[in-house]
């Protein structure tokens, strides 16, 4: 082929092609309607003299040809290295700049830093940047970071992928928390207690059984899970109206300390490392980095305190 007869744009719909295998999925990312997609199709397998996409016998979407399979990674590769290349290189200037970042995180992490990096953003006098901080899910993150869907990772530091460019931002363990005024006291529980307690717990797949319980298993011991929840910041609200106890991590329930007591666990919890990640393609721009600093500052600063009347 020519590449003097190719279209950029027509390349650039090849690579979305290739992904999605489907005219309509690839049609409404690139915000074009199906027939002109359809169109552009016909246009790439006369450029290429190769069908590139065929129909599946059964079901939907379509099936790449040898060569469409050839020149896939190669073609995504050169399209994310031209998109590096044309990039502006003018210095970032948050007054003025518009721009537009996706930080995936859940929101236990979010409360210690998110909250935080929100706060310093919104008072760095900094109109046109826009934060959307949404769920990760790690099993495709280096994938949507490449795509340039996703701009930061904040999570836990061994689930960072190796692709992935990171840095440390802080190190934190688990208490257990019950409310102010539980009928258990405040002494410090002993094993067989801390079991025979009603426990809450997060789990977004609503399952019972967590690291905490692994770890109880290898001592021997199980505790009674009686309730789980979807999110980190619902459990206050669970302990604070009944005797669930909670195992969580202690910066974020320094958060709710005005309303729960904190305790020691009575075994031992490794303490873990949070982390924040980001695509390599992304590690020079001044705007990703001006973003890293925020993150970077706000991870430095101690636990919040939430106070009763908050």
């Amino acid at each position: 082929m020519d590449i003097r007869r190719s279209d950029l744009p027509l390349l650039i719909s090849l690579d979305v092609l290739l992904e999605e295998r489907n005219v309509t999925r690839a049609a409404k990312r690139l915000n074009i309607s199906q027939p002109a997609l359809s169109t552009q199709l016909g246009r790439l397998r006369d450029m290429f003299n190769d069908p590139l996409l065929v129909p599946l016998q059964a079901g939907r979407g379509m099936a790449p040809t040898d060569r469409a399979l050839a020149i896939q990674s190669r073609l995504h590769q050169a399209l994310l290295d031209l998109q590096g290349a044309v990039a502006s290189s003018e210095d970032f200037k948050p007054l003025t700049a518009k721009r537009d970042f996706v930080v995936a995180v859940n929101d236990n992490v979010f409360t210690l830093v998110g909250v935080l990096v929100a706060q310093s953003v919104l008072a760095h006098q900094a109109p046109g940047i826009r934060l959307s901080f949404i769920t990760p899910i790690e099993a495709n993150l280096t994938y949507r970071m490449e795509r340039g869907e996703i701009d930061l990772y904040v999570g836990l530091a061994r689930q960072v992928p190796e692709a992935l460019k990171s840095r440390f931002l802080l190190k934190d363990e688990f208490r257990l928390a019950q409310r102010k005024g539980h009928p258990r006291g405040t002494d410090n529980p002993g094993l067989e207690e801390y079991c025979t307690l009603a426990h809450v717990m997060v789990s977004q797949e609503g399952k019972f059984q967590s690291s905490v319980d692994n770890a109880l298993e290898g001592l021997g011991h199980q505790r009674h899970v009686a309730l789980t929840v979807s999110g980190y910041n619902q459990i206050p609200l669970v302990l604070g109206d009944t005797d669930c106890v909670a195992t969580l991590p202690s910066r974020l329930l320094q958060r709710y300390a005005a309303d729960l007591d904190i305790l020691p666990l009575p075994f031992h919890l490794p303490a873990f490392d949070v982390a924040m990640a980001w695509h390599p393609r992304s590690h020079e721009d001044p705007a990703h980095q001006w973003l890293r600093e925020h993150f970077i500052r706000a991870a430095e600063q101690p636990a919040a305190v939430r106070t009763s009347e908050n």
